[in-house]
């Protein structure tokens, strides 16, 4: 069964949600009313409208309430004038309450019924004298909500190691799950300060080639392994696999650099255990 929906954003570079359209007609860049988990929110149809295959669908569909009027559009600006007084608030209640939180963002619902604050912190924090305190001065009901190190340095933004801004601020809308294995896979460094990034977690950019060295990998001996070349048998002590190039130990330090394509070997790349026992790096993963 196909049904007809749009989705929709709620920030730039936020996820895709989909939607019924509930009979309306919909283009593009039109701002919209729904109701999700968090409350009555407007965004912005990302997409015309499509047929989808209900195996599509992660969640019940719901339906969109209603095209934006002036008057949401207008409440939506006024909540989102309000915002930079309301963490101005929380910031100070935050260091009234002595709490180990890092403030990030907050956000009314369309209809203020309730007021989101997002956070990130180490461990757990006890914030219910804080939620408490907030109340009090928004006279609204609040909801404090924990993201992560990857999530909370989208908030934040700033410049990656290789001095553009950072992905996840710029066009990433999902995190990708990066792994310690992705990293060996590239023959990469695992010194922690050169595979984190801002968030201290692995560099999302990591997860870009994988599937390419996977390829690469393929066609490449496998290091340590034993491998003849016009100039007989060596072992392989170094690979290149962007230039396909291998670098051959012939001992007492007689090495030499060989195109992959001038050598015969039968242990390739591919085969390499890439698991071992990275415990002490694994808190980089997400």
């Amino acid at each position: 069964m196909e049904h007809k929906v749009i989705p929709i954003k709620f920030s730039k570079l936020g996820k895709k949600y989909y939607f019924d359209t509930n009979g309306f007609e919909i283009k593009q860049g039109d701002h919209l009313v729904v109701e999700t988990v968090r409350g009555l929110e407007m965004g912005i149809a990302a997409e015309n409208p499509k047929m989808i295959d209900a195996s599509e669908l992660v969640s019940a569909l719901k339906p969109v309430l209603r095209i934006a009027t002036e008057r949401d559009l207008h409440d939506h600006e006024h909540n989102l004038a309000e915002q930079p007084e309301v963490m101005k608030k929380t910031a100070e209640m935050i260091r009234k309450n002595v709490l180990d939180m890092k403030l990030l963002n907050c956000e009314f619902t369309l209809d203020r019924q309730k007021l989101i604050i997002y956070f990130n912190a180490d461990g757990r924090v006890d914030f219910r004298d804080l939620v408490k305190d907030l109340a009090n001065q928004f006279r609204i009901r609040i909801e404090l909500r924990q993201v992560g190190a990857r999530d909370g340095a989208k908030v934040l933004g700033g410049i990656g190691p290789c001095g553009l801004l950072t992905c996840c601020t710029t066009f990433l809308g999902d995190f990708e799950t990066v792994s310690i294995k992705m990293a060996k896979n590239q023959n990469l460094s695992l010194n922690p300060t050169n595979i984190s990034g801002l968030c201290g977690k692995l560099l999302c950019c990591i997860n870009y080639e994988d599937a390419n060295y996977k390829e690469y990998r393929k066609s490449m001996p496998k290091l340590d392994s034993l491998v003849n070349t016009p100039d007989g048998q060596g072992k392989v002590v170094q690979l290149n696999f962007l230039a396909q190039t291998v670098n051959v130990d012939f001992g007492g330090g007689n090495r030499k650099l060989y195109p992959v394509s001038d050598l015969e070997f039968k242990q390739k790349a591919v085969d390499e255990d890439l698991n071992g026992n990275d415990k002490d790096l694994k808190e980089l993963e997400g």
